[in-house]
């Protein structure tokens, strides 16, 4: 099979770490740890597992920084190379395992839940958080039936959705609705990771969120609250028109549009919620007042700085979007102002409306409502790519500002390669 393979190499990763924000192409050339292979499909773990074909595979921020080697260390103990990266698919069930069970069947469209928990590896009884229904916090991810990996496209054994075939357990697996396209399927994974951030804000309307940053994510962010109940009062950061239009379409009261001016935003945001800015004899301005709360949907060094300065005190900070090492972040404001920090990491099951449910499932859900309402989220899905010119994929992704792109996707469907 045909699948982009991300190898693990010292010397490499540090020529693209060092030089790649400077080389453009770097990234994604003949020295960087990423290439084009013919590779054979993985097997089936255990007679419980399933093969299944991606369709449409999105290229998620958390690939874009492992690709171009600017993450975090944190994770490397807990991946298995070569991998072939791919998380947020929707894909065609190929082959059954002889107990996969009769939930699903050999033709039918299906998205997956990407974490790798203990029913995944097979161990038995699970760990703390997956028997609470937290599978993307697991403890055994180096355990088990299969190599290390956090989730589907970090781990050597189970392949990823940058390729045409790989396999998944029972467990992962979600069926599609029938009304839902491919380009609206495929946002499913990443609208669950938002639905998850978006529920752990007040949904009354005496509130006020600030959504940082308008890409896929913070869009999605800005649509879940919406779709969850959210009645609070939404602002948002976009740097590009495109994405001021779109995040009012999705639910924003008022967007805020010039860049990355961070004095502009605190000026803008005091404007909106009441307070005063007051200069230090170094850095950045300090607030007297402030939003209730801030998600950071970008997660760079200067939006963590951001996030804590604008949140009023006593506040809520969610960092939703995958950070990096962050430099120059002033901690000040969370020890001064009592705020609330807190991370928002992929998903599981949620509470909603006195009832727990399956965050994935609560995605399809809202997708097919929003379907029959007139107002797909598929507009975000604006470029396809096959994996032959992944070069250009990765670059359009890289630079979505200056391309115009959301959600930049490989498309494996029969005859895509053009």
């Amino acid at each position: 099979m045909q699948a982009l393979q991300y190898i693990r190499s010292v010397p490499r990763w540090l020529l693209v770490r060092t030089l790649g924000a400077r080389v453009r192409g770097l990234a994604t050339g003949g020295l960087s740890c990423l290439r084009l292979v013919e590779t054979k499909e993985p097997k089936l773990p255990a007679p419980d597992w399933v093969r299944i074909r991606p369709r449409l595979c999105g290229i998620c921020g958390s690939d874009l920084s492992t690709v171009a080697c600017k993450g975090s260390p944190y994770f490397s103990p807990f991946v298995s190379t070569p991998f072939i990266p791919g998380h947020e698919l929707v894909a065609t069930v190929t082959e059954l395992g002889p107990e996969a069970g009769n939930d699903f069947s050999v033709g039918q469209r299906v998205v997956i839940e990407p974490a790798l928990g203990c029913s995944v590896r097979g161990i038995e009884p699970p760990c703390k958080p997956c028997a609470n229904g937290f599978y993307a916090h697991c403890t055994n991810i180096l355990k088990g039936s299969i190599k290390s990996g956090i989730q589907t496209g970090y781990c050597n054994s189970t392949g990823g959705g940058w390729s045409s075939g790989m396999v998944v357990h029972r467990s992962q697996l979600y069926a599609v609705p029938d009304v839902l396209s491919d380009e609206e399927a495929v946002i499913a994974e990443p609208f669950a990771c938002a639905l998850h951030a978006a529920m752990k804000c007040p949904l009354g309307k005496d509130t006020t969120i600030l959504i940082l940053g308008c890409g896929t994510i913070g869009l999605l962010t800005i649509a879940g609250y919406r779709a969850v109940g959210g009645q609070g009062r939404v602002l948002a950061s976009a740097r590009f028109g495109v994405q001021a239009d779109l995040a009012k379409q999705f639910g924003a009261d008022e967007v805020f549009t010039r860049g990355m001016d961070s004095q502009a935003l605190y000026a803008w945001a005091l404007e909106q919620c009441g307070g005063s800015s007051h200069q230090p004899e170094l850095g950045k301005p300090v607030l007297l007042g402030g939003v209730p709360v801030v998600m950071d949907c970008v997660g760079s060094s200067q939006t963590i700085d951001d996030s804590l300065r604008l949140a009023a005190p006593q506040g809520q900070v969610i960092m939703v979007g995958m950070p990096g090492i962050p430099k120059d972040v002033d901690m000040t404001s969370l020890w001064y102002k009592e705020l609330k920090l807190q991370g928002a990491y992929a998903y599981g099951w949620e509470e909603r409306n006195g009832q727990r449910v399956k965050t994935l499932d609560l995605a399809l859900k809202t997708l097919a409502e929003q379907h029959d309402s007139g107002a797909p989220l598929k507009v975000l899905v604006n470029r396809t790519y096959p994996l032959s010119k992944y070069r250009k994929a990765l670059d359009d992704a890289f630079f979505s500002g200056k391309s115009g792109a959301f959600k930049v996707v490989f498309d494996l469907r029969t005859g895509s390669d053009t």
